[in-house]
């Protein structure tokens, strides 16, 4: 396995970090299979986990706090986020200091450990101050509960707004940023990687496979199912709809990506994840098995090259900075900013 740094928060990490958004009721109930699949991970040399307190309403840092037990805790670099609603309560959300300062606490006791490597907002928060985010996160890297701090789908604006804030109030910086990424889904190229690259900050892409439009599931001629998880399922019901135009235009491109994979000798999950882990602004492409045949899928990409031939091939299908379906990348800036008329005209 290859280790990369994370940063420049002198830490390294596996090229390959486990995401466990699918240990626990949204996708895998079953614990004991669930800490198999996290065992084995492990003994491939996968010392990179990132997990929520949302995942499964805690359940996955459940099951991690009782897969990493027993000495395996010091060895594996932990990064956890919050900020989506954790329940009913209207201030179980955010990243204001009070919310961020109750749950780490749960999230600690949850995982059965006494410090988080990389705590990280989930989602911006539109009614917090940055100021103020920053000001508790640093707090808490005082206190030694956790040893740094990041952030999730944030765009190239807001991550120059906190470091800049950062600077100006003596607070500690974001270090990382955990963006969607994937040969389908390649708007962070324009800003936000290079963004990332220019402040020294560590960048774990998720969803390197797209949602699952590039497991080699979705082939033009087949029925276009739905995903087998039960999180993407709530999530994104219509993701999979074949009549959406976008999705249409998805699935003719991860049809030419599987056949430009077969003729490289690769399975498409291979070609998905080296391009991603490809891009030398990335450290992590963040997989999130539900089986074990899944994570062997997935630990097959490791070590595999593509060609600058290949790559150009790929950009002719996908162009680079461009996605296919802009939902994809997972913020709503391009539109929601938009939507008061005074805005836009």
């Amino acid at each position: 396995m290859d280790y990369r740094p994370l940063g420049r928060t002198g830490v390294s990490v596996s090229r390959l970090c486990l995401g466990a958004m699918m240990f626990g009721a949204f996708g895998n109930s079953d614990h004991d299979d669930a800490i198999k699949i996290i065992h084995r991970a492990l003994d491939a040399g996968i010392n990179f986990i990132d997990t929520a307190d949302g995942y499964s309403h805690g359940e996955s840092e459940q099951i991690l706090g009782k897969a990493l037990a027993g000495g395996r805790r010091e060895n594996v670099v932990l990064a956890v986020k919050f900020g989506p609603p954790f329940d009913q309560d209207p201030n179980h959300r955010g990243a204001s200091r009070r919310w961020i300062t109750e749950g780490v606490e749960g999230s600690l006791r949850r995982l059965q450990t006494d410090w988080i490597d990389v705590y990280q907002v989930g989602v911006p928060d539109p009614n917090s101050d940055i100021d103020e985010t920053l000001s508790a996160l640093t707090d808490l890297v005082r206190a030694g509960k956790i040893r740094s701090f990041g952030a999730s789908k944030v765009p190239a604006s807001q991550i120059v707004e906190a470091q800049w804030t950062a600077d100006r109030r003596g607070h500690g910086r974001f270090r990382t940023e955990q963006p969607p990424y994937s040969m389908l889904t390649r708007a962070i190229e324009y800003d936000v990687l290079p963004t990332c690259e220019r402040h020294g900050m560590g960048v774990m892409a998720y969803s390197p496979l797209a949602g699952g439009w590039l497991s080699g599931k979705y082939r033009k001629g087949q029925e276009v199912g739905g995903p087998g998880s039960v999180a993407r399922q709530r999530r994104s019901p219509s993701a999979y709809d074949a009549a959406n135009p976008a999705n249409a235009a998805k699935l003719d491109a991860a049809d030419a990506l599987g056949a430009l994979a077969g003729e490289a000798g690769l399975t498409l999950v291979q070609m998905a994840i080296a391009f991603v882990t490809r891009h030398p602004a990335v450290t992590s492409a963040i997989i999130g098995p539900r089986t074990m045949d899944h994570l062997e899928g997935y630990l097959a990409a490791d070590g595999v090259e593509l060609s600058t031939e290949l790559l150009d091939r790929i950009d002719q299908i996908v162009p680079p900075g461009f996605t296919i379906n802009v939902a994809d990348n997972m913020w709503d800036f391009g539109t929601s900013a938009l939507t008061p008329a005074a805005r836009r005209r």
